[in-house]
């Protein structure tokens, strides 16, 4: 009885459910548990970017509004490459190029600083939201796959039946087991790429808020530079 037991346990481990398993339902098995490192792949890299990213920008603002000299800030601060940064250089490249000629159109340079910092803006969001749309995806797709397993082991199961004249439990918890262990991966890859999917959209957002406030700080300190020049 104990040996029959532990035998039955051993065919219904995680291994002996794929090995079991035939060629369609293994297929749907080793896409789903690709997806899933593939998943916590882009998790794990992206919270540490995110991270390293919040952190870089903070310490970019805080030095910026330190500054006493833009132009010695911007000498010194040239070969940073965080969003901060970029907005920062777009809008003194644009200032440049506003203030470089003998008369000054105060409106228009205005507008395009606030459009130059603002373009460098949406363009670091979308830099930061890359691959984001993979966890969507694999959130979305991944339990009708499993779901797609789980009829194939099941109809395999039915077959089973007709092919043993047998409705015994025996004869169709194999099959069974391998459906809905498909089901059980589809589901191990989409939860935890749903929820890091609306984390990381969240920290996006609450960066790109930031990020704005920054572009109309700095677009405020030109401003009022215009008005001095004035």
């Amino acid at each position: 009885m104990n040996l029959k037991l532990a035998g039955g346990a051993e065919m219904m481990s995680p291994v002996a459910l794929f090995m079991q398993a035939d060629i369609v339902v293994k297929s749907v098995m080793i896409g789903l548990i690709l997806a899933s490192i593939w998943t916590w792949a882009i998790i794990i890299g992206h919270w540490l970017r995110i991270r390293k990213v919040a952190r870089e920008n903070e310490r970019f603002e805080r030095d910026f509004w330190k500054a006493q000299d833009i132009d010695r800030f911007h000498e010194a601060h040239a070969r940073e490459e965080w969003p901060s940064a970029k907005i920062f250089f777009a809008g003194i490249a644009e200032w440049r190029r506003s203030t470089a000629g003998k008369t000054l159109d105060r409106a228009g340079t205005r507008a395009r600083l606030s459009v130059a910092m603002h373009s460098a803006l949406a363009a670091e969001v979308d830099r930061l939201s890359d691959r984001l749309n993979i966890l969507a995806t694999v959130g979305s797709v991944a339990p009708f796959v499993g779901l797609f397993g789980t009829v194939w082991g099941i109809m395999r199961s039915f077959n089973d039946i007709a092919g043993a004249n047998n409705t015994s439990l025996a004869v169709v918890a194999p099959g069974i087991a391998e459906a809905l262990f498909a089901t059980a991966l589809g589901l191990f890859a989409a939860i935890p790429a749903v929820i890091a999917y609306n984390r990381m959209t969240h920290g996006i957002n609450r960066l790109e808020a930031r990020l704005g406030r920054f572009a109309d700080g700095f677009h405020a300190t030109l401003s009022r530079e215009l008005e001095a020049d004035a």
